[in-house]
């Protein structure tokens, strides 16, 4: 038995596995192949190179070195997070979190998905402890049901859709035929920070701060109030909706101004709801978070529920390997009930980890 603060169990809402980047170029139909992501060495540093994106600077050649953590090894995976206190961990990529959604070219989003997808259900046993979401492109909503379709198909637990489509917001009537087939379906949608779009927002001094904020985490509240106020959640109870490494301190911002400007604006409001925007998002979204006092201490307002926990192994901004010292500082004085359902209760419930069975 892992030791963790006051015997809760840890489920991590956000873990990454550094997938190989030759994936794409081997799996993707002869016809994408040139335009699969890949790295580069440019001017002495390992370059990400991407459709759709600007290049991204990784490391300086000279300082590569084989990574001990993250990788698709399932052994190693749960020796690291044990290290953490975590017994179960739901799993994004890393690298597809940009390459699978940069491009404006339906066809090419389609066969980058499907390139990660197959490859994480050959690596990653389906139930048990390591859930890996399967990703689904949006631009074409016939490809997104048929790639959903799959995925369930195949004993995936959860979708992960970019959290912008620029070309299409999600308040956009047009999707509904997706969230309709998502309720049916019964899967988990998860939106990442920063996917679908460029997070680099700003250059220079201060970029790495302000980029992380405003162009990643702010994606949260974008995806909640599109789908709140946007009517989607009114008219398919049945979704159920994590945005994912947003951090939640805006969480009760959005939800109380949702509601004062909805009142405020009524005559010209449309749709109309059934229920506020606060109580949409109470009973059928989740954000989850790392590090973030203010979204615990704003718990009364948001309800416990919407909250989930995650590490975020093993990229550096998480709190991996001390995760269980992080959490014993934000959730002191809070109740074992409300401890319980933030780090693993709630993540229990919505991607189907059965914790009577010991995962």
């Amino acid at each position: 038995m892992i030791s963790t603060y006051r015997e809760a169990t840890f489920i991590s809402t956000d873990s990454h596995v550094t997938e190989p980047i030759e994936l794409y170029a081997e799996r993707v139909d002869a016809e994408y192949r040139d335009r699969a992501p890949a790295i580069h060495e440019r001017d002495g540093w390992r370059t990400l190179v991407i459709e759709g994106m600007d290049p991204r600077k990784l490391m300086r050649a000279e300082d590569l070195a084989v990574a001990t953590v993250g990788d698709w090894d399932p052994d190693d995976r749960i020796r690291d997070q044990e290290a953490d206190g975590v017994v179960a961990e739901v799993i994004f990529p890393t690298f597809a979190l940009q390459a699978c959604f940069a491009s404006d070219d339906p066809g090419l989003q389609l066969a980058l998905c499907r390139a990660y997808n197959d490859w994480a259900a050959e690596v990653f046993p389906r139930g048990g402890r390591l859930l890996a979401v399967g990703t689904v492109p949006m631009l074409d909503i016939d490809d997104a049901i048929a790639e959903g379709t799959r995925l369930a198909s195949v004993g995936f637990r959860a979708l992960f859709l970019p959290a912008r489509v620029d070309a299409r917001p999600y308040n956009d009537p047009a999707y509904d035929r997706f969230w309709a087939f998502a309720q049916e379906l019964g899967l988990p949608l998860t939106f990442h920070s920063g996917t679908g779009h460029e997070p680099r927002v700003m250059r220079g001094p201060g970029g790495a701060v302000i980029n992380y904020i405003l162009g990643a985490q702010l994606d949260g509240p974008m995806v909640m109030l599109a789908l709140a106020a946007g009517g989607a959640l009114d008219r398919f109870p049945g979704l159920r909706v994590v945005t994912v490494e947003t951090g939640a301190a805006w969480l009760a911002w959005i939800m109380t101004q949702a509601d004062a400007v909805y009142a405020d604006h009524d005559k010209w409001a449309k749709p109309k709801l059934s229920l506020k925007p606060s109580e949409l998002i109470r009973r059928q979204c989740h954000a989850t978070f790392m590090y973030d006092p203010v979204a615990v201490n704003n718990r009364t307002t948001t309800g416990v529920e919407t909250l989930m926990w995650g590490n975020d192994y093993p990229h550096p901004e998480g709190t991996w390997p001390g995760s269980q010292a992080v959490c014993a500082e934000q959730f002191a004085g809070v109740s074992d009930e409300d401890l319980r359902a933030m780090v693993g209760g709630t993540a229990a419930r919505v991607f189907g980890f059965d914790l009577s069975r010991g995962l």
